[in-house]
């Protein structure tokens, strides 16, 4: 890690990371789960369009890094064109589209305890098409992952959660969060074959041109076919102002969070990000279920501090991966 400034600086500096990502991602989460289980108006009506989220998640984070990069950043010149990102783009908006619709057959605390288990599948592709052998620690990390998970899905959920939901359908919901990890591992993929290839390539570069496709590709979707829900949105949006508020302060939540994640990523390291976040999942559970009111068994809370205890150790263990990388380097 660089040094920027002095110690006290710096510690000043990573709490105001911190604070950036919990504040914007855990209100992210709330007006979240408030979209998909809130009834508006006098009628109780849902709001059912969720995929929706994605479109104006993608216009207003193409719109704020278009700002960023002509306010902060110099020349652009190298970095990857913008039509490299079409294939990223498609991966990109079928995968998030998947984790929010499932949404409507889940909990939040469900979705987000499914969706903190990518390292599953990227072993699993690792091992059975790469033949990638991994160490008996980062099979312990995974042991802890996918038994809290499945045992958080087999646990009884309370009826007053399942109340909530839309649709409850866990298998249907599990799955769509399953299928996003796997659409995510390609979009990360795409996403590093691209910066090896234009390495001047920057952060605010990746955000406008995977913005630019997703929205392209939604606008499609939602306004240009015949099973598209955007007009509908539209028209609810109308009918219930409320709705249309928590939308864009979803959206306005995750532009803000991004710009943290940038200035932990560029000043602390991946490591210090993945460690706030992952820290952030966490307490984006506690607040579900306290706030919310989406309360948790004690097995489902004893599920929850497995898959976590599991996130925490892999976490060390690439923290003394990079230790040692320092040491024979020094």
């Amino acid at each position: 890690m660089e040094s920027h400034g002095g110690g006290a600086s710096r510690v000043m500096v990573l709490c105001f990371c911190i604070a950036g990502i919990w504040s914007a991602y855990i209100t992210q989460g709330v007006l979240q789960e408030t979209l998909s289980t809130k009834r508006f108006g006098p009628d109780g009506e849902r709001f059912e369009h969720l995929s929706f989220l994605n479109l104006a998640q993608n216009v207003v984070c193409l719109v704020w890094s278009f700002i960023m990069l002509k306010l902060w950043s110099g020349s652009s010149s190298g970095g990857a064109p913008w039509w490299s990102y079409w294939s990223a783009g498609i991966t990109n908006t079928i995968g998030p589209a998947m984790g929010i619709e499932a949404l409507k057959y889940i909990s939040y605390p469900a979705q987000v305890l499914a969706k903190s288990s990518k390292m599953i599948p990227v072993m699993l592709m690792g091992t059975l098409v790469y033949g990638i052998k991994y160490t008996l620690p980062e099979y312990v990390c995974t042991f802890l992952v996918a038994g809290g998970v499945s045992v958080f899905a087999l646990a009884k959920t309370s009826s007053k959660t399942i109340s909530k939901l839309a649709h409850p359908n866990a298998p249907l919901g599990y799955g769509l969060c399953f299928l996003n990890l796997t659409f995510d591992g390609f979009t990360n993929a795409t996403q590093d074959s691209i910066t090896s290839r234009y390495p001047k390539t920057s952060a605010w570069d990746i955000m406008l041109g995977m913005n630019l496709w997703g929205t392209i590709y939604n606008l499609v979707y939602m306004f240009g076919l015949p099973y598209g829900s955007g007009f509908e949105t539209y028209q609810f949006c109308l009918k219930h102002p409320e709705a249309a508020w928590d939308i864009f302060l979803f959206c306005l939540c995750g532009a803000v969070g991004q710009n943290f994640i940038f200035l932990t990523i560029s000043r602390f390291g991946s490591l210090a990000n993945t460690t706030i976040t992952t820290t952030r999942k966490f307490v984006s559970i506690v607040v579900s279920s306290l706030v919310t009111g989406n309360p948790l068994s004690g097995k489902q809370w004893g599920s929850v501090m497995m898959v976590f205890s599991g996130l925490s150790y892999q976490i060390y263990l690439k923290w003394r991966k990079m230790q040692k990388k320092k040491k024979t380097t020094v």
